[in-house]
């Protein structure tokens, strides 16, 4: 995996003739929202609602969606995540029925149980798996695999074949997911799935976080997926000898 690497760090080795754009740079460069076509307005059920789904939730509603914060219990909250955003809260029945788009944000390694329940709920939409299903090690970091040879999101795909499946945004700490721009060097979000407009529509979505589509890499069909996951495998080494600062395991070209 040569061509993989920590963003927030230069390779070493490499000599360069000029200094590459950054980031926030080429994030800059882009053209500026009102002269971009208006998105559509989606709504978005999330479940999950921890720092992943939490995250999202606050910055697809800044984005004009309509998003619904999927909670183990029913307990109803009136406060939203951040100031001046409107975010409802439901159980995670609810909040996968009256979604078009489903994020996935809960642990991995109990996900599967919990989504195959939700069958009926998430038939003909499109699911979108953020999640690496690991086994922890003592230090409660990613150790291993749950699904050695697969992937959590061929298992999702199989347990759900009336659900539009695609795996991205599992590749990086749940910061960078929402501003990929702070980052030093340009980011990678891979995609994988078998339903081509799906991943489309995704797509949609992460130029809302602020992903430009150059930074996008489309893997192609749902078996790809394990690559990504597997990538998961090199961050417990990188947090231990960094810390939870923002990174991204990316392709460089």
């Amino acid at each position: 995996m040569s061509n993989i690497r920590d963003v927030t760090k230069p390779a070493s080795g490499l000599r360069r003739t000029r200094a590459a754009p950054s980031a926030s740079q080429i994030h800059r460069d882009r053209p500026s929202q009102e002269h971009k076509e208006l998105s559509v307005m989606t709504s978005i059920g999330i479940l999950g609602a921890g720092r992943v789904g939490t995250n999202l939730a606050r910055a697809l509603a800044a984005a004009g969606h309509h998003v619904t914060l999927g909670l183990r219990d029913t307990e109803a909250r009136s406060t939203p995540p951040a100031e001046g955003t409107e975010i409802r809260y439901a159980d995670h029945a609810t909040t996968a029925r009256t979604a078009e788009i489903v994020i996935n944000a809960t642990p991995g390694d109990s996900a599967l149980n919990r989504l195959t329940a939700l069958q009926a709920e998430l038939a003909d939409k499109i699911l979108v798996d953020v999640s690496n299903a690991t086994v922890d090690a003592a230090d409660g970091l990613p150790g291993d695999l749950c699904y050695p040879g697969s992937s959590l999101a061929e298992q999702l795909q199989a347990a759900l074949p009336g659900t539009r499946v695609v795996k991205t945004l599992n590749t990086m700490l749940f910061m960078v997911m929402t501003a990929p721009a702070t980052l030093s060097a340009p980011p990678t979000a891979y995609l994988s799935g078998n339903d081509e407009q799906a991943k489309k529509a995704v797509a949609g979505l992460l130029d809302d976080l602020g992903w430009d589509p150059a930074w996008i890499e489309d893997l192609g069909d749902i078996t790809t997926a394990r690559a990504t996951e597997a990538m998961i495998l090199v961050v417990p080494h990188i947090l231990r000898r960094h810390g939870f600062t923002p990174f991204a395991v990316s392709l460089a070209r």
